[in-house]
């Protein structure tokens, strides 16, 4: 067993149950939920996402990892209140996204460490809430200067508190090779490393590739756009069956809460774009992937290492 830090306080791994390792409660940009909350749609939001993980939690959805960092907006009273409200645990990240502003050039990457590390230690500042996960990124420019910086700064953060790293990452460009190497470089362990959205591409050699190198596989993005759903599941049954099971996190990237834009004729959506390509938020899986996995011939034993049994071992190490 592992002490975790959830938004609510420690659990034990054991008690992760049922895991969704990446997906976000609320995005947008730091501190705009607070100081622009009608952009997030009817005043009823914190108990519209309560609802929405009320209804995950009541199909089988036990916990998720909120990817949601500084840069992507990330409050942390939020996400106690719907921890609380739902009963979903919920682990928070520190770290770093895509956005890093000019007034962070020059920095160093200790710097940086240095305000991750109090974020596990102390708390996200103004609160007792502590992150449970370290984060960092790079998409289709590949690993710029910038995110360079953040990627050993989260390197060496977890160099320091043991915490496993979470790694946006681009696919289609095999930026994780790049990742991979800075990570080997600040002496990172890459089992306690999950490249994530790993499933939009099928290439099976780029995937097996940071498999063998001993990080976990985020296969996180459904129903996805660049690959269909069907491929997603059948990329992921396949490297299931070459042995890799043990390795792989799917989930949803889905978002709850988000900025709802006005239309041409002057009218609001109910709904913000992110919900209406994927309907079933945080269950899609439960109606769609584990049934299509399922009729492929996977075992619940299968199924429940992909969601039981590899978050926790992921966070565990």
């Amino acid at each position: 067993m592992t002490t975790l830090n959830s938004v609510t306080g420690p659990i034990d791994s054991k008690d992760l149950g049922f895991t969704l390792m990446h997906e976000h409660v609320m995005v947008s940009a730091p501190n705009m939920f607070r100081t622009f909350p009608d952009l997030f749609g009817p005043e009823d939001r914190v108990q519209r996402a309560i609802d929405t993980f009320k209804r995950a939690k009541e199909a089988g959805v036990d916990s998720i990892v909120d990817a949601t960092t500084y840069d992507l907006g990330k409050d942390p009273q939020l996400l106690k209140e719907v921890a609380e409200g739902s009963g979903v645990n919920i682990i928070n990240t520190t770290g770093w996204w895509l956005d890093v502003p000019r007034f962070l050039r020059g920095v160093s990457p200790n710097q940086m460490a240095r305000e991750f590390i109090r974020d596990v230690e102390e708390g996200f500042r103004g609160t007792d809430i502590k992150a449970g996960i370290l984060k960092c990124a790079a998409d289709f420019q590949g690993v710029t200067p910038e995110l360079e910086l953040m990627t050993r700064a989260v390197s060496r953060a977890h160099n320091e508190t043991g915490l496993p790293i979470m790694v946006h990452s681009y696919p289609t460009g095999q930026v994780a090779r790049r990742q991979i190497a800075i990570f080997k470089e600040e002496g990172v362990d890459l089992t306690r490393v999950k490249i994530d959205h790993s499933n939009d591409t099928t290439d099976t050699e780029y995937l097996k590739w940071i498999l063998d190198q001993g990080c976990y596989l985020g296969l996180d993005r459904y129903p996805g756009s660049l690959v269909s759903p069907e491929m997603r599941t059948f990329t992921m049954k396949r490297l299931i069956d070459d042995g890799y099971g043990d390795r792989l996190c799917p989930a949803h990237d889905c978002i709850c809460l988000h900025i709802h834009k006005e239309r041409p004729d002057g009218t609001m959506p109910e709904e913000h774009e992110f919900l209406r390509s994927n309907v079933d938020q945080y269950l899609y899986i439960h109606r769609h992937v584990i049934p299509d996995l399922q009729e492929m011939g996977s075992s619940q034993e299968e199924i429940d290492r992909l969601f039981v049994d590899n978050p926790k071992n992921f966070f565990e190490g």
